[in-house]
């Protein structure tokens, strides 16, 4: 009972420290590759994204990569969305346990704005060029138990950007850990995630001719200026609480999450969400992403999946 009052204890002080920091700025807007906050899997979506502390399937590789060392056989997942405004959001991922020497996996994550019509201000209506606009994530994951309760993760990523004849690219790294307290299934995790170099837009559009006094003949009309400018660095830490029960007969589970976020881009939140099953035939997940984040755009999440009998 003391440890789990510690364990509880703790989790309330860095809640309190993590939402003790939140200011006026929000640094929305000021770090690169946005994709990689794009969620990936069913079920931790209709969990409302908090999903750190569960991260038992191959989409640990995205949540949290200590995840995958509790996992005992090989797994693969394909994610494909329609994205807003015709955009195609990919994830194909796929971990191998390794026995005593931990787990690995592998996963690629794909963003594609498909053509566009170049438009410009003399020709509104396109140039008759098109251009596209995408971008790439490879990531390495390795996961490794330390004991049958502790596991630690990580994942190293190459990140790629493109629009037009602009590309940018980086390197980052995610680490995570996760916890079986042994207390009625109470899980603990906890991730950083994107942790990685600057990026910056560079190529051959970016380069102009600019004359710097169009009134004032003589200067220098061709001076080369360089525009455009990413930088990336953002930083997720997630501290998480899961619990499990079931009833008697073993027909029912409930599962229940709650995640705190601490991101550089943006204000503190909280996803929170629940996941009922009916004898681990039938699924029924919803949940409540960004709770007390200034301006959120989102909020309820729900979904639901059954397996057919024989399956």
């Amino acid at each position: 009972m003391k440890r789990i009052k510690h364990i509880i204890t703790g989790w309330l002080m860095i809640t309190g420290l993590v939402f003790g920091q939140t200011g006026e700025v929000t640094n929305v807007g000021t770090t690169a590759a946005s994709f990689l906050e794009i969620g990936v899997g069913a079920r931790a979506i209709g969990m409302g994204g908090a999903f750190v502390a569960t991260a038992n399937d191959a989409s640990a590789m995205y949540w949290n990569p200590a995840g995958l060392g509790f996992l005992s056989r090989p797994e693969m997942m394909f994610v494909h969305v329609d994205w807003l405004a015709d955009i195609d959001f990919d994830f194909a991922g796929a971990m191998f346990p390794l026995g005593q020497f931990g787990t690995l996996g592998a996963s690629l994550t794909s963003l594609n704005m498909g053509e566009m019509l170049v438009r410009t201000v003399d020709q509104p209506e396109g140039t008759g060029e098109f251009f596209q606009a995408g971008d790439l994530a490879l990531q390495l994951s390795y996961a490794l138990p330390l004991n049958r309760q502790f596991s630690v993760g990580m994942n190293v990523k190459y990140i790629y950007q493109k629009i037009w004849k602009e590309t940018a690219n980086g390197f980052a790294v995610d680490i995570g850990t996760l916890y079986k307290t042994g207390y009625n299934g109470l899980r603990i995790g906890a991730s950083l995630t994107n942790f990685g170099t600057d990026m910056k837009l560079s190529g051959e559009d970016l380069l102009a001719h600019h004359d710097i006094d169009l009134n004032i003949q003589g200067n220098n009309g061709l001076c080369i200026c360089h525009a455009g400018n990413a930088r990336s660095g953002r930083c997720r830490s997630i501290f998480r609480r899961h619990r499990n029960g079931s009833d008697a007969a073993g027909n029912h589970r409930i599962t229940v999450a709650t995640e705190a976020m601490h991101p550089k881009n943006n204000t503190e939140s909280v996803h929170a969400g629940f996941e009922y099953a009916f004898r681990e035939l039938f699924f029924l997940r919803g949940g409540y992403r960004n709770l007390f984040l200034k301006d959120s755009e989102e909020a309820l999440t729900l979904g639901a999946r059954d397996f057919p009998p024989g399956f």
